[in-house]
């Protein structure tokens, strides 16, 4: 089969899954769309780099970003804030609700004037915001868990099938080369690393088993229609994690499945005592294989070393770097001039821009004050989340799951950044909202009925 040829078959594929996504009557708004265009770019390189070649990587020019998708990310931004502007109620009962995550928003721009570079970390932090506002929109449909649902699975219907067309027929595109590891070939499809293809396909995999794993209840023609579209696409999920080894989202992949689904079938797990041990059996698992060298064997059958693929000589280079301990460098300027020169001299960092560890990556940024603050979200959240697995499971189970998956992944990837599907899927798990109002409805009492004088002579 030709490239071309493919790319028709693919873009048929494309179309059947969004007709087997489809609703009937629509519970949504046309304001989804929003939040799919932030995050299939997100889940994607950035425009500039589809438009035109990749710059040389310098300093400077990943100071300086592109105006190309400045200019993106400021229009989905205004059109996002229009939408919740109109939605202005019940944005404003999420936030008296989200005081932890507003603090963190609040520290993060206080942060901005103490950085090297206060303008470049003020336009990151205001484009933050569009991860915030993203999920505002999702939170404040009239049917937000259709909602969710929706733009998971419209862009998972694009990324994971375009990732395997580009990986199987256009080899320039989904595949990357790296000179310095012996010409090794990595498979990135639609992403531009094969960790963020991993990340892509852990995110919307784990979102698709999570919708198989509650299809049961529906009505048997939509339960087909589920099965089959969100098969496809976890079938997808599997096959890309498999050729990106990428081996931290495959294993949170696995183990966040595995507790989604040992809480959906077994009733003992879903006891809170139950599901607290499961979730720190999970992380301390994950923790103690990664850094205490317990269970060194699983390391190995993942194809890992003790230096979790140069990791630890990463870090040891990254805190040679002078910062102040309690406030870090400001939002996101860690990675920006002095600090990037001096990184970039070493070869096994040329080129790196994230710390491959999401705690310490808000360390560097953010200081201890910044961690203790991402603590507290970390807690709240799960309270969060442990109230609303009483009232709705269905969506209980998928923030429970996002939340385990952004605490494990971080251990051996920067998921706590900008625009990072993992932290937008973090921020959607631990957001605290209030329940849907009912609909007042006044019943009016009909008077009662007087007889006429002939009725009441005619039934005597």
């Amino acid at each position: 089969m030709s490239p071309m040829q493919a790319t028709a078959v693919y873009v048929c594929g494309i179309l059947g899954l969004f007709w087997l996504d489809r609703e009937r009557p629509a519970r949504t708004s046309w304001a989804v769309w929003i939040p799919v265009m932030w995050l299939f770019i997100a889940g994607s390189r950035h425009v500039s780099q589809w438009l035109g070649p990749e710059q040389a990587a310098s300093p400077e020019a990943y100071l300086e970003g592109s105006p190309l998708d400045a200019s993106i990310y400021a229009l989905l931004i205004a059109l996002a804030f229009y939408v919740l502007f109109q939605r202005r109620d019940a944005v404003a009962r999420i936030l008296r609700k989200n005081w932890p995550i507003l603090l963190f928003v609040a520290y993060c721009l206080m942060s901005v004037s103490w950085s090297d570079y206060p303008g470049v970390a003020l336009k990151r932090w205001i484009k933050s915001l569009g991860d915030y506002a993203m999920i505002l929109i999702l939170l404040t449909e009239k049917d937000r868990t259709q909602a969710i649902k929706q733009a998971l699975s419209r862009v998972a219907f694009v990324v994971l099938p375009v990732s395997v067309l580009l990986i199987k027929y256009f080899p320039d595109l989904g595949r990357a080369y790296a000179a310095h590891w012996d010409a090794t070939t990595f498979y990135v499809g639609i992403a531009d690393t094969k960790n963020m293809l991993g990340m892509i396909c852990m995110v919307f995999g784990f979102a698709a088993a999570w919708q198989l794993l509650h299809c049961w209840s529906a009505p048997r023609r939509e339960r087909n229609r589920i099965m089959l579209g969100q098969g496809a696409i976890l079938g997808m999920a599997l096959w890309l994690l498999y050729m990106s080894d990428s081996k931290t989202s495959l294993a949170c992949f696995a183990m966040t499945t595995g507790l989604v689904a040992a809480h959906t079938f077994l009733p003992p797990a879903r006891k809170r005592a139950v599901l607290h041990i499961l979730v720190v059996a999970v992380v301390l698992c994950s923790f103690s294989v990664l850094f205490l060298g317990i269970g060194s064997g699983a390391l190995e059958t993942l194809g890992r070393n003790s230096t979790l693929t140069g990791r630890t000589e990463m870090w040891d280079l990254m805190l040679q770097v002078p910062i102040n301990p309690v406030f870090g460098t400001g939002f996101e300027s860690y990675w920006l001039g002095k600090h990037l020169t001096f990184l970039w001299q070493y070869q096994i960092m040329n080129g790196i821009t994230e710390a491959h560890n999401g705690y310490l990556e808000t360390y560097l940024n953010l200081g201890w004050a910044g961690l203790a603050l991402l603590a507290v979200l970390f807690w709240t959240g799960y309270r969060n989340i442990l109230r609303l697995l009483e009232t709705d499971p269905e969506a209980g189970r998928l923030r429970l799951g996002f939340l385990v998956i952004a605490i494990v992944y971080n251990f051996t990837e920067a998921g706590i950044r900008t625009t990072d599907l993992v932290w937008i899927a973090l921020i959607l798990a631990i957001a605290a909202f209030p329940q849907l109002r009912a609909a007042k409805t006044t019943v009016v009492e009909a008077p009662p009925a007087v007889r006429e004088p002939e009725e009441v002579e005619q039934f005597a």
